[in-house]
């Protein structure tokens, strides 16, 4: 599929803005009667107009509380409009406004405050009584309550305002390298960098990615992923205010795909694991089918999909008799599909933060949608390497974005260097010099190797490749993709291997399947009879088996052990943004662990 914004159609006017806020105020101006933000079915709507009136009135009013240019603000709420209005009411002041995950432990938002030296924390009721716990706010605003004797409401912000204060001077004044937000690391070797954005790089990746994607002009996001990673922030906040989105917030992220076919989104970004369920609920409603020739003929549609995808991924042209056998098989059967998961008026839709099987990818373009790997990170703004929608190359993230250089070093390390890349870590300055060479060059941590086309693989994180006692080196990070792809009942898993003889693996059961799988075998829906039981247990030796004929011999899974726990995002085992944390897990675990190879 081949993106192109539309013929006479101009370069949004926030693309050529310095600074966000000033790309904030154009957009405004030129789409004022369109939706801005949106709750699903429209249970609450504001315009850009009616947005713009709104952050006016809470910058006013913060200001009279004190936050002035270059201080900071605490954001920790659901995706909900009001982390909007808050977060561009605080830039438009010239001050840096941050976002905590909402599952940290008090101490982990005690830590992210002091760091970074915020006096006000914009929060909402189901997270109040941990924002008293943190010590040294001057002020608790809470966005959902009327009344509240040791906080602040919306309507108590607004009050403060002072009529004369000069709104439009104080963003007018605001410099490309003033500070825009800080990102937190998820924290996965320790505690959490804040890593420090600037107007400037959030700008030059914004352009660079419109470059590739092309975004069209009346465009539509569903908000769901936390605000505190760097994804969603751009995805669903940033690109709005420079290209005149409508965005759709999701409060609850379990909800997302149920959002799908109401917003129907013309961009849609996720991770990977998200893909897997939409794939495996697909396949699992065709198995389901109990009219035979229904079931067939969606079989055949699929088949015929991936029979032109594999053929486009090679290089083949696409016969005539294939591409009239897809055409059919689009109008009878796969269009159909788009339309129910609220995915038929795509024009982009893109996969990160983790290695995405090859055969989820296949999967979505055999039923007509694009889906393409991009790369990125906190430090280089989300920005890195991304598929161009008409040139995807499954298995790639893509090859180098525009405005960014990437190499790798003598390791395989990839390096980037460009406008996007933050100038460094909040009071962190030795960290800042380790990432950052003289250069300017960023060393990500991750491994990656090019193709012959300058496409990008990433192998791994460098810190998190498996060396055995054999001293084979091998990405376990593919081997859990490859895993959890296999088996719907598999939730997450973690492979163990380094300076061991061979890999094994601890699995979780996936919540929202296992239930379902426990009433049909008739067993109890406990996680302790559901890790122990026969079924289970073959199901998933079902799905090791299938992963390992995947693999090289050296990578498969020799032992795995179901555990009878969930591991929630933020929790002691995923971050909030769901990566794995395997120093924590190998200690948690480790009778666990030692008694796969004792055996």
């Amino acid at each position: 599929m081949s993106i192109t914004r539309a013929r006479g159609t101009s370069r949004p006017l926030g693309l050529e803005a310095p600074t966000v806020a000033e790309a904030f105020q154009l957009t405004a101006q030129a789409h004022a009667e369109r939706p801005a933000l949106r709750l699903k079915d429209d249970a609450f709507s504001m315009t850009w107009a009616e947005y713009a009136g709104k952050v006016r009135d809470v910058a006013a009013g913060l200001a009279a509380l004190g936050l002035e240019p270059g201080s900071t603000m605490a954001i920790m709420l659901t995706n909900r409009p009001e982390f909007h209005f808050f977060d561009a009411a605080a830039m438009h002041l010239a001050a840096t406004p941050f976002s905590i995950y909402n599952t940290y432990a008090p101490e982990q938002i005690q830590y992210q405050v002091n760091d970074a030296g915020a006096r006000i924390l914009v929060t909402e009721k189901a997270f109040l009584e941990r924002a008293r716990a943190v010590e040294g706010l001057d002020q608790i605003v809470v966005v959902d309550a009327d009344n509240l004797d040791d906080a602040l409401t919306i309507a108590d912000v607004e009050a403060e305002g002072d009529p004369e204060f000069d709104f439009e001077a104080a963003w007018r004044a605001i410099s490309p390298y003033d500070y825009l937000t800080l990102i937190y690391t998820s924290g996965t070797t320790g505690p959490p960098k804040g890593v420090q954005l600037t107007h400037a790089n959030l700008t030059s990746a914004v352009r660079g990615f419109d470059e590739v994607i092309a975004f069209p002009d009346d465009g539509r996001v569903v908000s769901w992923l936390p605000m505190a990673h760097i994804a969603e922030r751009a995805c669903s906040h940033y690109l709005p205010m420079m290209l005149g989105f409508t965005t759709t917030c999701c409060p609850d992220p379990r909800q997302v795909v149920g959002y799908l076919p109401e917003v129907r989104p013309t961009w849609f970004f996720a991770v990977p694991r998200i893909f897997e369920k939409l794939k495996a609920a697909i396949e699992a409603g065709i198995a389901a089918e109990r009219d035979e020739t229904k079931r067939q003929a969606t079989q055949w549609a699929l088949d015929v999909g991936l029979r032109k995808v594999r053929a486009e991924q090679a290089g083949e042209e696409v016969c005539e008799e294939l591409a009239g056998e897809y055409a059919q098989a689009d109008e009878l059967v796969l269009s159909k599909i788009r339309a129910r998961l609220g995915l038929d008026q795509i024009e982009s839709i893109n996969v990160g933060a983790a290695p995405t099987p090859r055969e989820v990818i296949e999967f979505f373009h055999a039923i007509g949608i694009p889906l393409a790997e991009l790369w990125g990170m906190s430090e280089t703004t989300g920005y890195g390497a991304c598929n161009p929608p008409d040139r995807i190359k499954i298995g790639t993230v893509g090859p180098p974005a525009p405005g960014c250089e990437i190499k790798l070093a003598d390791d395989g390390e990839v390096l980037m260097r460009g406008p996007m890349v933050t100038p460094g870590y909040r009071n962190q300055p030795d960290m800042t010099r380790e990432a950052i060479d003289d250069e300017g060059w960023l060393h990500t941590g991750d491994v990656g190797e090019f193709d012959e086309d300058g496409y990008l693989k990433i192998v791994d994180r460098k810190k998190e490749l498996i060396i055995n006692a054999a001293g084979k080196n091998m990405s376990p990070a593919n081997i859990e993709a490859k895993v959890k792809a296999a088996s719907p009942l598999i939730g997450q898993a973690i492979a163990i291997g380094d300076a061991r003889p061979y890999n094994v693996a601890l699995i979780t059961l996936d919540p929202d399947v296992a239930p379902g799988f426990a009433a049909q075998h008739g067993i109890g829906a406990s996680l302790e009879a559901l890790a122990e039981h026969p079924a289970v247990l073959e199901e998933v030796q079902r799905g090791i088996d299938a992963a390992n004929e995947q693999l090289a011999r050296v990578e498969q899974i020799k032992r795995f052990k179901v555990l009878q726990a969930e591991w929630q995002p933020g929790g002691d085992e995923l971050t909030p943004t769901m990566k794995l944390k395997r120093k924590p897990i190998h200690g948690k675990y480790k009778p666990e662990i030692e008694a796969l190879y004792a055996e």
